[in-house]
């Protein structure tokens, strides 16, 4: 069996364009004044094709369109979309088809459109549950706006997440557990919460460069925070299964399960990453960041990418290793030793279980908790010891 089926098979959309630019954001998004849908989605259409033509036979697990901000996309946009993804590739019996949507840019019509085009999940980015909060995050919503904005999401789908982010400036942990029980009680099957982090090259980056972000937590208070939303969240019926994600058991992003157990993925639009295996050899694919520069290169005809990337055995094998090691589920040893070409006995992993850092069990090594804070620490050990 090829390595990527062991994750499945899936795509990703980006749809680069924001209302506005959050100062914490270090992803490829972008504010534009007009845009051109109808141009755009010729492009995404070219770009699904030549995909399609490269993965003939496979079956598509998952879609997903993420940004920017997708729920700006025309609700007739998105479905002239998936009716092109179903046209071009083989998919499951019930695939999921996500869509990220902001609070700001949600109504009941349109919502009630992207079910009607085959969205199956939303994935919503709240941030915070208090307006003082949101306006530091430089979010265009309130709180109020975010709870209707739920409420519409939760009545056209089964499926609906939302995003968090703590260990913001001035929070307390009790500040922190309050908001995490608010959410819990809106929650329908899963919550992404992120710690915040100060990205270079944003404006919090620059701020906290100049000194001005003040008030963060310290360190020991942001591991305070962490443990203290694993507790609550698996009380609730919430466990993690990834580092910042946590689910009702069955209600895992089937989509982001297949970068983290190392399947294949199509990458579509400006700054789109992907993976993907060809007659046994893994490539690294990424697309140009800039908008203008991927539209003008899929209209001229060339492929939306820069140059590929032929991963060796081991650049796969760290790869793998990375992603699997932030899963509850952790990382298969016997797959690792395959990448590798090398066996990996039990005893390779005795340093890290002897130092409370990790665990292995059926085959399975796993983060402890205690790991799981000192994540980047594991993940150096352990490739030190099989790399």
């Amino acid at each position: 069996m090829e390595d990527w089926r062991h994750g499945g098979f899936g795509l990703y959309l980006h749809w680069p364009f924001c209302q506005s630019k959050c100062p914490y954001c270090d992803f490829n998004s972008h504010v534009a004044g007009q845009i051109d849908q109808k141009r755009w989605l010729a492009a995404y259409l070219a770009e699904i094709e030549r995909s399609a033509q490269e993965t003939t036979g496979r079956t598509l697990d998952t879609v997903f369109f993420g940004g920017g901000t997708p729920s700006l996309m025309q609700p007739e946009i998105v479905a002239e979309i998936i009716s092109a993804i179903r046209r071009s590739w083989r998919m499951t019996n019930d695939p999921e088809i996500t869509l990220e949507a902001n609070p700001g840019s949600i109504e009941a019509g349109r919502f009630k459109a992207y079910r009607q085009a085959g969205v199956s999940r939303v994935s919503m980015g709240m941030q915070a549950m208090n307006d003082a909060d949101l306006r530091r995050l430089g979010r265009l919503h309130t709180a109020d706006e975010a709870r209707h904005a739920f409420d519409i999401a939760r009545s056209n789908f089964e499926r609906v997440s939302f995003d968090l982010i703590y260990a913001r400036q001035g929070q307390t942990l009790s500040d922190w557990e309050i908001e995490l029980e608010q959410a819990l009680s809106l929650a329908v099957d899963h919550l992404s919460l992120y710690q915040l982090t100060i990205e270079p090259g944003t404006a919090f980056g620059d701020r906290f460069a100049r000194g001005r972000l003040r008030d963060l937590p310290d360190e020991d208070l942001a591991a305070d925070m962490y443990l203290m939303t694993q507790e609550v969240c698996g009380a609730a019926g919430f466990p993690s299964y990834e580092i910042s994600n946590h689910a009702r058991e069955g209600s895992e992003s089937r989509h982001n399960l297949i970068y983290w157990r190392g399947g294949d993925y199509l990458g579509i639009g400006p700054g789109a990453h992907g993976r993907l295996t060809i007659d046994g050899i893994r490539w690294a694919r990424e697309a140009p960041r800039a908008p203008g520069k991927w539209l003008d290169l899929v209209e001229r005809g060339i492929a939306g990418e820069d140059p590929r990337a032929n991963l060796s055995p081991e650049e796969h094998a760290e790869e793998y290793l990375l992603m699997s090691l932030r899963l509850s589920e952790g990382l298969d040893i016997p797959r690792l030793a395959n990448l590798l070409g090398k066996e990996l006995p039990v005893s390779t992993f005795y340093s890290l279980a002897e130092s409370n850092l990790a665990m292995v069990h059926q085959g399975k090594l796993r983060a402890t908790q205690n790991g799981r804070l000192l994540l980047n620490e594991v993940i150096r050990q352990v490739a030190q010891l099989v790399l």
